[in-house]
């Protein structure tokens, strides 16, 4: 039996330790120079002027609710194909988040249905990068400005992601990255907001410390140099000098990441595009380049997903399902009434995805033990109808 491969994990290297141990000799291990160095290293990556880190990627979505001014009885206009942190994000703050079905050509938000649903309410829309294919962001931001939107990307998917020759990064309002171990970097966990507005600059990080802050010009009052003031209810959400280090380290190497990444995306691609019960993840257009956090397999109607996920899990390999819709999770049915149907699109596709193992440490011996294995399935199979043109 082949080893365990699993559908994502870090890439952790001696210089990575190296650096991580130096965090840990020095005399800064919670907030520190490193901190505010990883957050530089990565809004010059994506062209930003402001990052703030923060200790996940649910945390930093969260202050991106508060810095945007929503609050309660607003509305937030994302996707059902997601993570619940994408929506929950508009509960934190007493916001209702409202569900626009995917297009099905790329699997993000269909951007011609968003118009559909925004009321008086809406104050926001969070479009995501799903899987790492850019949403298409000039027609978002057109919507934005005519309804007077904040535009909240989650890139949690999707950092080194290039939309019409751009890093992502500066085309929204605010960008969100995930740093969580399956991510391109990893600091264990955590996450980053990138802006261009010092507005919301100040607002993520004052929300980030408690509603604390220190900066004489902003204080209400001034009784001496040891003075703060808490001016808003802010959270703990602060990343630690430790694993900042580690994220600094992981951005030396990230483009080498992305390049293993994109690489192994196309030897799947090659193995798979003329297997008729498979369809494979679609391709950004001229000028744009998926950042391939996940390899999103889809199967023909007739193949029985329950059926092929647990052969590949029997033979060790750890596929995923990204995602469940979320307005199907128990909770958004009782506390708003969805139900299955109410987003076709997403809950078919749900219904037919399987995330194949893709990390920059997958060895060519182990990727082609994946595509056998695949392609074995449907040769076990021949007799079902669809499934001859393996």
């Amino acid at each position: 039996m082949h080893e365990f491969i699993p559908y994502g994990r870090q890439n952790i290297d001696e210089e990575d330790v190296k650096a991580v141990i130096e965090a840990l000799r020095s005399d800064w291990i919670t907030q520190g120079p490193r901190v505010e160095e990883f957050e530089a290293r990565v809004a010059e990556y994506c062209g930003a002027q402001y990052a703030v880190a923060f200790n996940s990627g649910t945390s930093a979505l969260h202050a991106a609710m508060f810095a945007a001014g929503i609050e309660s009885g607003d509305e937030v206009i994302t996707t059902p194909l997601t993570f619940v942190a994408t929506a929950n994000a508009a509960l934190y703050v007493g916001a209702r988040p409202v569900f626009v079905d995917i297009d099905e050509k790329t699997y993000c938000i269909d951007i011609e249905g968003i118009e559909e649903v925004i009321t008086p309410r809406t104050r926001a829309m969070v479009p995501v990068d799903y899987a790492g294919y850019p949403v298409q962001m000039k027609r978002i931001k057109e919507i934005a400005a005519k309804h007077n939107l904040v535009v909240i990307e989650d890139a949690a998917h999707a950092l080194g992601a290039e939309r019409e020759g751009a890093k992502i990064g500066t085309q929204a309002d605010m960008t969100m990255f995930s740093f969580h171990p399956v991510k391109h970097i990893t600091t264990g966990e955590g996450g980053m907001i990138v802006c261009n507005s010092l507005d919301y600059y100040r607002r993520l990080k004052l929300f980030r410390n408690h509603g604390i802050i220190k900066e004489a010009e902003y204080l209400e009052a001034h009784d001496g140099p040891w003075y703060y003031e808490m001016q808003e209810l802010g959270y703990n959400f602060r990343i630690t000098d430790i694993q900042s280090a580690l994220g600094i380290s992981q951005m030396n190497k990230l483009e080498k990441l992305l390049q293993k990444r994109r690489l192994l995306a196309g030897k799947y691609d090659q193995a798979f595009n003329n297997v008729s019960w498979l369809q494979t993840p679609p391709t950004p257009p001229s000028g744009s380049r998926h950042a391939y956090h996940l390899y999103p397999l889809l199967l023909a109607a007739e193949v029985n997903r329950t059926e092929f996920f647990t052969y590949l899990r029997q033979h060790n390999i750890g596929v995923q399902v990204h995602y469940i819709p979320v307005h199907l999770q128990p909770y958004y049915c009782r506390r708003f009434g969805y139900k299955p149907g109410d987003f076709p699109k997403a809950e078919n596709f749900y219904a037919s995805e399987i995330s194949l193992p893709l990390f920059p440490g997958l060895t060519r011996e182990q990727q082609e033990y994946v595509i056998k294995t695949v392609k074995n399935f449907g040769e076990g199979r021949r007799n079902v109808k669809g499934l001859a043109g393996v």
